[in-house]
C-alpha cells in the first residue's frame, strides 16, 4: 500500500496509573491540536475517580520508595535518562507539535535529560547536604536527618518537558511519589515520559500522570486528604488561594509558583513565575522533605 493511501493510526493516550496505562474510567478524552490547531491525538480526560485511584496507589508504593537506598534511587534516574536519551528525537517532534522552533525544541529536550542526570547525582547527597550533626550541651549524640513527605500532588506547568521533568524529578529523587496533573494544552510529553517511566526500572506507582482539565482534578487534589504536599508550578496566580485552602485541610505543605528560588522565582512574590531554564538549585527537592532529629547517649 503506498503512504498516500494508508490510513495513519489515531492514537488515544492512556493515563499512567501505577506502572499502568488505563483509559480514564469516565470514558472521556479531549482532542490535542498542534500550534497550527491540526489534530495531533486524543489524550485520556481523567475524572475524580482517577485522581482517587492515583492518590491510593502512589500511597501503595510509598513504603517501598522511600526504603530503597538513596543510591539505588540515582541508579534508577539515571536510567530513566538513559530511556530518555533513547526518545529524544520524538521529543523533539513533540515540542516542534506545541510550537517550538526546531532550535529551541532541541536545546529544551537536551536540558531536560541533563536535568534528570542532575537531579539522579544528588540522590545520594542530599542526606549529608541537608542533614546535620547538632551540638547539644551534654553527653548525647543529637542527629538532623531528612526524610520524604509523603505522596506529593504536582500541577506541571506549560514547559511541557523542561518544565515537567524539573518539577517531577526534585520530588522522586528524595524518595516521595506523586500524582501529576500534567500540562492540558501540550500533554503528549508528559505521557511519552510516562511510556518511558514505564519501561525503565522505575516501580509502578511511584509517578502518575493524569491527563485532563486542570480545573476539574486540581481542586479534588489539593484536598485529598492523603495527599501531603502540593507544588502548584502550573497553576495560575488567580487560582493559587483557592487552592491553598483546600490543602490547609490537612496542612500540606504547598509550594506555590515561582516560590522556588533557585529556579528564579521569589518566594512569596505575587505572580512569580518558575524560569525553568535557569539554574534549578535545590529548593525544589528540600521543599518536600521533613527533618527527623534523633538523639543516642553517649557510649551506649
Amino acid at each position: 500500500m503506498s503512504e498516500r493511501n494508508r490510513l495513519a493510526v489515531r492514537k488515544t493516550y492512556k493515563l499512567f496509573i501505577g506502572g499502568a496505562f488505563p483509559r480514564s474510567e469516565s470514558g472521556r478524552s479531549y482532542v490535542v491540536n498542534d500550534a497550527k490547531g491540526r489534530f495531533l491525538a486524543n489524550a485520556s480526560q481523567a475524572s475524580r475517580k482517577d485522581l482517587r485511584d492515583a492518590v491510593t496507589t502512589a500511597r501503595k508504593a510509598f513504603g517501598g520508595w522511600s526504603r530503597r537506598t538513596p543510591y539505588n534511587r540515582g541508579q534508577i534516574l539515571y536510567r530513566v535518562a538513559e530511556m530518555l536519551e533513547g526518545r529524544r528525537a520524538q521529543f523533539v517532534d513533540e515540542l516542534r507539535a506545541a510550537g517550538a522552533q526546531k532550535n529551541a525544541a532541541v536545546a529544551e529536550v537536551d536540558e531536560a535529560i541533563d536535568r534528570w542526570v542532575w537531579y539522579a547525582g544528588w540522590a545520594d547527597k542530599l542526606g549529608a547536604v541537608t542533614g546535620a550533626a547538632n551540638p547539644v550541651a551534654g553527653p548525647f549524640f543529637n542527629f538532623s536527618t531528612p526524610e520524604p513527605t509523603g505522596v506529593v500532588g504536582i500541577a506541571a506547568p506549560d514547559s511541557p518537558l523542561l518544565g515537567l521533568v524539573s518539577v517531577v524529578a526534585p520530588v522522586i529523587v528524595s524518595g516521595n511519589t506523586c500524582v501529576v496533573v500534567a500540562s492540558e494544552p501540550a500533554p503528549l510529553p508528559a505521557i511519552t515520559l510516562a511510556e518511558v517511566l514505564a519501561t525503565s526500572d522505575l516501580p509502578g506507582g511511584v509517578v502518575n500522570l493524569l491527563t485532563g482539565r486542570r480545573d476539574e482534578l486540581l481542586p479534588w487534589l489539593a484536598s485529598h486528604m492523603d495527599v501531603n504536599a502540593l507544588d502548584l508550578a502550573g497553576v495560575s496566580e488567580n487560582r493559587v488561594r483557592e487552592l491553598e485552602e483546600a490543602a490547609a485541610e490537612n496542612l500540606k505543605r504547598v509550594l506555590r509558583p515561582g516560590a522556588a528560588a533557585g529556579n528564579g522565582g521569589v518566594a512569596g512574590a505575587a505572580g512569580a513565575r518558575d524560569d525553568w531554564t535557569g539554574d534549578p538549585g535545590t529548593a525544589r527537592m528540600t521543599a518536600f522533605l521533613e527533618v527527623k532529629t534523633v538523639w543516642h547517649p553517649v557510649g551506649v
